[in-house]
């Protein structure tokens, strides 16, 4: 079994986990262009009867 999953991790907070330590331990020039790659935006759609549906504001 692996190490991650020993610990409760799953995949993807292991890949994160590690990519965060790697981001971190580069030199600083490189790591300012590294660390915009942290960033990730999310986009939810809620969804009835196989359409998006719209959200009421």
């Amino acid at each position: 079994m692996s190490a991650w999953r020993q610990v409760g991790l799953n995949y993807i907070n292991y890949s994160n986990i590690a990519a965060k330590v790697l981001r971190r331990s580069l030199k600083p020039e490189l790591r300012a262009e590294a660390m915009k790659r942290d960033e990730s935006h999310v986009r939810i759609t809620p969804w009835a009867d196989g359409r998006p549906a719209h959200e009421k504001e």
